[in-house]
Protein backbone atom coordinates (compact mmCIF):
# COMPACT_ATOMS: atom_id res chain seq x y z
CA UNK A 1 0.00 0.00 0.00
CA UNK A 2 1.41 3.66 -1.03
CA UNK A 3 0.65 6.39 1.61
CA UNK A 4 0.14 9.84 0.32
CA UNK A 5 1.47 12.53 2.38
CA UNK A 6 0.55 16.49 1.94
CA UNK A 7 1.44 19.46 2.89
CA UNK A 8 0.52 20.61 6.45
CA UNK A 9 0.42 24.53 5.28
CA UNK A 10 0.80 26.54 2.48
CA UNK A 11 4.39 27.54 1.54
CA UNK A 12 7.66 27.23 -0.66
CA UNK A 13 9.05 23.69 -0.35
CA UNK A 14 12.67 23.06 0.95
CA UNK A 15 14.83 19.74 0.59
CA UNK A 16 15.11 18.38 4.19
CA UNK A 17 19.03 19.04 3.79
CA UNK A 18 18.48 22.66 3.92
CA UNK A 19 16.44 22.63 7.44
CA UNK A 20 18.74 25.29 9.41
CA UNK A 21 18.69 22.57 12.41
CA UNK A 22 21.12 19.48 12.36
CA UNK A 23 18.72 16.98 13.84
CA UNK A 24 16.13 17.73 10.88
CA UNK A 25 18.59 18.37 8.10
CA UNK A 26 21.01 14.85 8.75
CA UNK A 27 17.39 12.97 8.84
CA UNK A 28 18.36 12.08 12.40
CA UNK A 29 14.34 11.47 12.98
CA UNK A 30 13.84 10.15 9.70
CA UNK A 31 13.41 11.48 6.11
CA UNK A 32 10.87 13.78 4.86
CA UNK A 33 10.32 17.23 3.62
CA UNK A 34 9.97 21.11 4.74
CA UNK A 35 7.45 23.32 3.96
CA UNK A 36 8.43 27.74 4.71
CA UNK A 37 5.19 29.25 5.67
CA UNK A 38 7.15 32.29 4.90
CA UNK A 39 5.73 35.72 7.17
CA UNK A 40 1.87 34.89 6.87
CA UNK A 41 0.38 36.47 9.88
CA UNK A 42 -1.92 33.31 10.26
CA UNK A 43 -1.50 30.18 8.97
CA UNK A 44 -3.78 26.72 9.10
CA UNK A 45 -2.36 23.44 10.04
CA UNK A 46 -3.88 20.19 8.64
CA UNK A 47 -3.96 16.64 8.79
CA UNK A 48 -1.33 15.24 6.45
CA UNK A 49 -2.48 11.61 6.39
CA UNK A 50 -5.62 10.08 8.00
CA UNK A 51 -4.99 8.51 11.45
CA UNK A 52 -4.69 9.01 15.10
CA UNK A 53 -3.01 11.46 16.97
CA UNK A 54 -0.11 9.83 18.84
CA UNK A 55 1.67 12.63 20.56
CA UNK A 56 -0.10 16.39 20.19
CA UNK A 57 2.16 19.31 21.34
CA UNK A 58 1.31 23.06 20.26
CA UNK A 59 4.17 23.06 18.16
CA UNK A 60 4.51 19.48 16.82
CA UNK A 61 2.75 16.07 16.62
CA UNK A 62 2.56 12.67 15.59
CA UNK A 63 -0.12 10.94 13.42
CA UNK A 64 -0.13 7.30 13.24
CA UNK A 65 -1.47 6.42 9.92
CA UNK A 66 -3.85 3.64 9.22
CA UNK A 67 -1.26 1.39 7.86
CA UNK A 68 1.19 2.20 11.06
CA UNK A 69 3.62 4.82 9.66
CA UNK A 70 4.46 7.78 11.63
CA UNK A 71 4.31 11.26 10.60
CA UNK A 72 5.92 14.20 12.63
CA UNK A 73 5.09 17.71 11.70
CA UNK A 74 7.51 20.15 13.84
CA UNK A 75 5.59 23.93 13.30
CA UNK A 76 8.88 26.00 13.11
CA UNK A 77 12.31 25.28 14.73
CA UNK A 78 12.87 25.43 18.54
CA UNK A 79 8.90 27.14 19.04
CA UNK A 80 8.93 24.21 21.83
CA UNK A 81 10.80 27.43 23.54
CA UNK A 82 7.45 29.22 23.09
CA UNK A 83 5.55 26.65 25.63
CA UNK A 84 2.06 26.57 23.05
CA UNK A 85 2.22 30.58 23.14
CA UNK A 86 0.43 31.79 19.40
CA UNK A 87 -0.82 28.30 18.75
CA UNK A 88 -4.56 27.35 18.68
CA UNK A 89 -5.10 24.04 19.06
CA UNK A 90 -8.26 21.94 17.20
CA UNK A 91 -7.92 18.52 18.67
CA UNK A 92 -6.57 16.16 20.88
CA UNK A 93 -4.19 13.78 21.79
CA UNK A 94 -6.13 10.18 20.61
CA UNK A 95 -8.25 12.01 18.27
CA UNK A 96 -8.95 10.01 14.80
CA UNK A 97 -7.87 12.70 12.42
CA UNK A 98 -9.07 13.10 9.13
CA UNK A 99 -6.54 13.72 5.90
CA UNK A 100 -6.77 17.91 5.83
CA UNK A 101 -8.38 18.60 8.94
CA UNK A 102 -7.21 21.68 10.82
CA UNK A 103 -5.20 20.37 14.03
CA UNK A 104 -3.60 23.89 14.70
CA UNK A 105 -4.07 27.76 13.72
CA UNK A 106 -0.29 29.67 14.48
CA UNK A 107 1.00 32.63 13.70
CA UNK A 108 4.65 31.92 10.99
CA UNK A 109 5.14 35.75 11.37
CA UNK A 110 5.05 35.98 15.66
CA UNK A 111 7.20 33.02 15.44
CA UNK A 112 9.89 34.64 12.97
CA UNK A 113 9.74 37.97 14.28
CA UNK A 114 10.45 36.13 17.82
CA UNK A 115 13.77 35.11 16.13
CA UNK A 116 12.50 31.38 15.15
CA UNK A 117 12.69 29.73 11.92
CA UNK A 118 8.73 29.19 10.75
CA UNK A 119 10.14 26.39 8.70
CA UNK A 120 7.94 23.41 8.95
CA UNK A 121 9.56 19.80 8.41
CA UNK A 122 7.54 17.22 7.61
CA UNK A 123 9.16 13.75 8.70
CA UNK A 124 8.45 10.10 7.81
CA UNK A 125 9.57 8.21 11.06
CA UNK A 126 11.27 4.64 10.92
CA UNK A 127 10.94 4.47 7.34
CA UNK A 128 14.44 5.24 5.08
CA UNK A 129 14.74 8.11 2.34
CA UNK A 130 14.71 5.12 -0.50
CA UNK A 131 11.04 4.68 0.64
CA UNK A 132 10.25 7.71 -0.19
CA UNK A 133 9.04 8.88 -3.53
CA UNK A 134 9.04 12.85 -3.61
CA UNK A 135 6.07 14.80 -5.92
CA UNK A 136 7.50 18.08 -5.32
CA UNK A 137 10.43 19.92 -5.56
CA UNK A 138 12.53 22.49 -3.09
CA UNK A 139 11.53 25.82 -4.39
CA UNK A 140 7.65 24.53 -5.08
CA UNK A 141 5.25 26.66 -3.34
CA UNK A 142 2.20 24.47 -2.37
CA UNK A 143 -0.80 24.69 -0.89
CA UNK A 144 -2.18 22.82 2.37
CA UNK A 145 -2.97 19.69 1.16
CA UNK A 146 -0.76 19.35 -1.66
CA UNK A 147 0.64 16.40 -2.00
CA UNK A 148 4.64 16.19 -0.77
CA UNK A 149 5.32 12.48 -1.10
CA UNK A 150 4.51 8.71 -0.64
CA UNK A 151 5.98 6.22 1.02
CA UNK A 152 5.21 2.56 0.54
Amino acid sequence: MTLSITAPVAGTVLALADVPDPVFSAALVGPGIAVDPGDVPTAEVVAPVAGTIMKFHPHAFVIIAEDGTGVLVHLGLDTVQLGGKGFTLHAAEKDVAAKGQRLVTWSPQEVHAGGRSPVTPVIVMERKADQLSLSVAPGDVVAAGDELFTCG
